[in-house]
């Protein structure tokens, strides 16, 4: 692919590819593949927590299979060093020099499976590589392969003998997020796929290469924000830091992941632009595992995604035109526009058309693109209502008979073409 030519649409079609050939080896709710695919694309990291069983080293391996990025599996344990991690200065004997070891952190994928089993000191020798992708090691600086994603798994379950994760380690996940049990028919499904293979593992093809993922990790950061869903998404944060169960908010970088997951969302919806709906779809694996709560909280059972949900539904979701900001957009926005309240795209409330332009509601369903005389509205108040009344009578005259059906594609990003 080369990005002066690519296309959102383009780029949706791409991430489909991957999403169904991930769909042949494991069992995974498209939720969260998509915030999964969206941390990727935003150049962030995934922290999976779910008890054990659940599929959570296949997934983060059949997701660097499919994109074909090499994959590292670290298993922390309550011995591992630092310098198992990101590696060592060694003594060659031939050369009679010191040479750097790479440690398995020097991958596309790292998979840092029970990271709550090692001790702080080896669960911050991946701090440095997931915010600066880069290890330092005796003074000297190696940069990681691009792309970089870590994905860190942990057990809810079986705390004792375990190192919980810090809050601001945490913070560096942009997102957080389960993989549940599957449904009787994903069971039946994984029972199926089990029985027509002779391996004990699943694995898949590539379906891109790493330079394909390169560009699509550029694309996100051309997608157009509104600066209304830009204070959408601010104004969430400061509510959950005015939550009097939140002992902590969600943190200024939390803003920032917020709206660098949003952008991959959409370019994954084959789309330029971010809208609410992608800010609330979002907002609880972006946001929740960022919130420290109070011991009050805690302790009656409260939970980071409650404070994310009720300073969602406590802010106004903005009205916003897609790809207004966007003067040149890849794709054509005009048969995709939604509206902040979930109405059809294809049409315009009288509401907003008279509080925007402070004409008559009535006299504002006439076409503005017609080089008609009805483009015009007449100055004497009678021809006003005679043409408002000619149009109302004239059924082939109504604006909304033709609407978009642009929201079906929103519901599921990856269905059928």
């Amino acid at each position: 692919m080369d990005e002066t030519n690519v296309t959102p649409d383009d780029a949706a079609r791409t991430v489909r590819r991957v999403v169904e050939r991930i769909e042949e080896a494991a069992v995974v709710d498209r939720e969260v593949l998509h915030a999964m695919l969206s941390a990727t694309l935003a150049r962030g990291h995934v922290l999976l927590e779910d008890v054990p069983g659940t599929g959570k080293t296949v997934t983060a391996r059949v997701i660097a299979e499919a994109m074909g990025l090499e994959f590292t599996r670290i298993q922390f344990t309550p011995d591992l060093l630092p310098s198992d991690v990101t590696g060592s200065t060694i003594y060659d004997d031939q050369t009679g020099e010191f040479e750097f070891a790479e440690g398995p952190v020097f991958t596309n994928v790292v998979l840092a499976d029970e990271i709550n089993r090692a001790p702080p000191k080896t669960q911050a020798a991946l701090l440095e590589a997931m915010e600066e992708r880069q290890v330092s090691v005796d003074g000297t600086t190696y940069d990681l392969p691009e792309p970089f994603l870590v994905v860190a798994t942990q057990n809810p379950i079986e705390q004792e003998g375990t190192f919980r994760l810090p809050e601001a380690q945490r913070d560096r996940f942009s997102v957080k997020t389960s993989l549940g049990y599957p449904d009787l028919e994903g069971e039946m499904g994984l029972l199926e796929r089990r029985a027509n293979r002779r391996s004990l593992s699943p694995s898949v093809d590539p379906v891109v290469s790493p330079d394909a993922v390169r560009l699509l990790q550029n694309l996100t950061e051309g997608v157009t924000v509104d600066e209304k869903v830009r204070r959408y998404i601010v104004e969430i944060a400061r509510k959950t830091r005015a939550d009097q169960r939140a002992e902590i908010g969600v943190s200024p970088r939390g803003v920032q992941r917020v709206f660098e997951a949003a952008r991959a969302a959409a370019l994954i919806d084959g789309r330029s632009y971010v809208t609410p709906d992608d800010i609330k779809r979002l907002a609880e694996p972006t946001m929740a595992h960022r919130i420290v709560l109070t011991t009050e909280a805690t302790v009656e059972g409260v939970d980071g995604s409650a404070v994310v949900r009720h300073a969602v539904n406590a802010v106004d979701v903005p009205a916003v035109a897609p790809g207004a900001d966007d003067p040149e957009p890849a794709i054509d926005s005009g048969t995709e526009s939604v509206t902040a309240n979930g109405d059809d795209p294809g049409s315009t409330s009288d509401t907003e058309s008279a509080d925007s332009r402070g004409d008559d509601p009535e006299a504002e369903r006439a076409d503005p693109r017609s080089d008609g005389p009805d483009s015009t509205v007449s100055p004497d108040p009678d021809a006003a209502r005679d043409e408002s009344a000619d149009r109302d009578s004239d059924p082939d005259s109504d604006p909304d008979s033709d609407s978009s059906n642009g929201r079906d594609r929103q519901d599921d990003p990856w269905g059928d073409d």
